[in-house]
């Protein structure tokens, strides 16, 4: 979690949805909303007045794509970051929301809770999914072909927690095992996958997800 302030830009097609997620979000002291976007349009004048630290993006905008915005937003601005929050919880949404530079992917139907925990990783250099999503995203990856053989069961659901942007300590509560026991299981899904960095994991479970699952 970090303590400083976090200045944030709603971007939403819907007053009612901006007013909800303003009132949700300003209950926690560090946050603050400075602005708000009805299109896309909008998300780019607004991002460049309000210079806010992340913009909460809709995926779907009135003259335009979430997705598409990000793109031009990241590149204009790319000391901004941006957090999805969509009802879509396809994977090639994500995929795209990725590639347009997104930090992040939040469902609307999220606890409040989670996406103050997500906007605290993103603001912490992580990389934050909803927990559904990171199951899905980690599905493909148990059949994928590695130096180890197969994920375990165990090592999916470490890997879902992994994609969501979760520390070991905070896998180690939710999954109930030690710190000691998670580093182990994320040492081993890196070596069956032949990957090497954490960044890089997340990438490719997102790629392999967007592909249906195929190399």
């Amino acid at each position: 979690m970090t303590d400083r302030e976090v200045n944030i830009l709603l971007v939403d097609d819907h007053p009612l949805v901006r007013d909800g997620l303003r009132a949700r979000l300003e209950a926690a002291p560090r946050l603050r909303v400075v602005g708000e976007a009805g299109s896309a349009a909008e998300a780019l004048d607004q991002a460049g007045a309000c210079r806010p630290d992340l913009v909460l993006m809709d995926v779907n905008l009135k003259g335009g794509s979430g997705i598409d915005a990000t793109a031009r937003l990241t590149a204009r601005h790319p000391g901004i970051a941006v957090l999805m929050l969509s009802m879509h919880d396809k994977p090639e949404y994500v995929t795209q929301a990725m590639a347009a530079g997104a930090r992040g992917y939040v469902l609307k139907d999220a606890p409040g809770k989670d996406i103050v925990l997500a906007i605290d990783t993103v603001m912490g250099g992580g990389i934050y999914y909803s927990a559904a999503l990171a199951r899905q995203l980690a599905g493909p990856l148990a059949a994928a072909p590695g130096q180890g053989g197969p994920l375990t069961l165990r090592e999916q659901e470490v890997l879902a927690h992994i994609a969501s942007g979760q520390s070991n300590k905070q896998i180690a509560r939710d999954l109930d095992l030690s710190v000691r026991t998670v580093e182990t299981h994320r040492l081993n899904i890196k070596r069956k996958l032949g990957i090497e960095g954490q960044a890089e994991l997340i990438r490719f479970a997102v790629q392999r997800a967007g592909l249906g699952g195929s190399a």
